[in-house]
């Protein structure tokens, strides 16, 4: 039965409709697959008895026969930022440790209609706000590829869930690389849209937004999948209200395919990873591709990300912590702290980086199709470093981790323009290695199309737990 848990939601999706397996079989498969492991640590909720129900009702569903839902009876997890009617929601804070929210997210309730199954809330730091998988509510969740080192985050647990088989699909939320950075640290697919493209309407200010929803899977077929369930317009949110939101994919290629290929970003890659993403974008190259070199200092860019980050969260969480700071973890006290420091004219002045950041890949976009990089500059990290401290490559420090190691996700935030990271290689001690391709604004479709064939190309890196 457990091995029905390491089938894709593609083939899982098929099965159904073809009735060689049920969705009371599947969430069965998977439920079991998430007691077995319970030692990762990637759910602060399990949803048993919905998910059963769920899963009972998908099965009549499917025996009726007639046009089905895209996910009828796939399980799904998502990430414990994301509301759910009936279900706790907890930001993975002791400050909303018994918050059961009375709707859904956007994504959460266009996945329902498809008829995907919640089985459960996936494992966060509080807030999202530091990348480090543990917090004082849940603990630490472990990388089922190697437990000595982190499985990324924010995204954590749904990047965890997704590659040891508890669900094949997952929705996670993204500030700075929240779901590429654990999706390159798991070996998995992890893709964060174009800004507006899967509204997200429990952000405080939809017009600053840096913070995106979208789908981690183990395929870039299944993530493309949850995509298409998922995206699509809402007059709630200010980016995604066109009816034409998204071009379709047309005729992509990688023969022709014009590649920015940006190695460094303004940071030292060390040097295993450095030669794995070269080794792939040659591949990509062998194919057809026309790969030029460029360099954008994404770095220089940080101090700007954290004056939006840290004012964000000293605006929203600060005054949610005020006299219950022994709740929360030190990293966001001092975290809010530092917003606070900030004035407006530091704020203004970020928001013009962000615009000078825009204009400058849109520049970039007038010559390529794609920018490739490394989605980060070393393999995953000690699962005990500290996540506000320095880290070393190669025996030099580098620097904050933010900056020092990944550098190459925080711009699409801060741009809105769609970034996929998916697996390319290991290094010698068997951990994955993450490719991102960058995409110009609504080009999502076409970047998935990009990112399969890339996939394809570099084989089959499902690192199941």
């Amino acid at each position: 039965m457990t091995e029905i848990a390491d089938l894709t939601a593609t083939e899982l999706s098929r099965h159904v409709r073809e009735r060689t397996l049920s969705p009371v079989e599947i969430v069965e498969a998977v439920l079991t697959r998430i007691e077995q492991r319970a030692d990762l640590n990637a759910f602060i909720t399990v949803t048993l008895g919905e998910a059963r129900q769920e899963a009972a009702a998908a099965e009549k569903l499917a025996q009726a026969g007639g046009k089905l839902p895209a996910l009828l009876g796939v399980p799904y997890s998502v990430k414990d930022l994301v509301n759910t009617a009936g279900v706790r929601t907890t930001m993975g804070s002791r400050l909303y440790e018994d918050n059961i929210p009375a709707g859904d997210g956007v994504a959460v309730a266009r996945a329902r209609k498809a008829g995907a199954i919640l089985i459960g809330k996936s494992t966060t730091p509080e807030f999202g706000h530091v990348q480090s998988a543990t917090s004082p509510l849940f603990g630490r969740t472990l990388n089922p590829v190697d437990p000595t080192v982190t499985p990324g985050a924010s995204s954590s647990g749904a990047a965890v869930a997704v590659a040891a088989g508890m669900g094949p699909i997952a929705i996670g939320t993204d500030g700075g690389g929240s779901i590429r950075i654990p999706a390159a640290c798991c070996g998995i697919v992890g893709f964060k849209p174009t800004l507006g493209a899967v509204p997200h309407l429990q952000l405080p200010d939809l017009f600053g937004a840096n913070s995106y929803v979208g789908p981690m899977a183990r395929t870039v077929t299944d993530a493309a999948l949850l995509f298409e369930a998922i995206a699509g317009p809402d007059p709630g949110d200010p980016f995604g209200q066109p009816a034409a939101l998204l071009h379709e994919a047309g005729n992509v290629s990688l023969k022709g395919l014009r590649v920015a290929w940006i190695a460094k970003g303004g940071a030292k890659v060390e040097r295993e990873v450095a030669a794995i993403t070269v080794r792939a974008v040659e591949m990509l190259a062998a194919e057809g591709a026309a790969v030029e070199p460029i360099e954008i200092d994404f770095k220089s860019f940080e101090p700007a990300f954290l004056t939006i980050l840290r004012t964000g969260l000293a605006a929203r969480v600060g005054p949610v912590v005020k006299g219950r700071e022994a709740l929360v973890a030190k990293s966001l006290i001092d975290t809010i702290r530092a917003g606070e420091t900030y004035s407006a004219v530091d704020l203004s002045q970020a928001a013009s980086a962000r615009t000078v950041l825009f204009q400058m890949i849109q520049s970039v976009f007038a010559r390529f199709d794609v920018i490739i990089s490394p989605t980060l500059t070393a393999p995953p990290l000690p699962v005990d470093i500290d996540p506000t401290g320095d880290i070393d490559i190669d025996g030099s420090n580098e620097g904050a981790v933010r900056g020092a190691w990944y550098p190459f996700t925080y711009p699409q935030n801060l741009t809105g323009h769609p970034a996929i990271s998916l697996p390319c290689g290991q290094t010698s001690k068997g951990l994955p290695v993450g490719l991102q391709i960058c995409a110009p604004w609504y080009r999502d479709r076409a970047l998935l199309e990009v990112a399969a064939a890339a996939e394809r190309v570099f084989g089959d890196w499902r690192w199941a737990g």
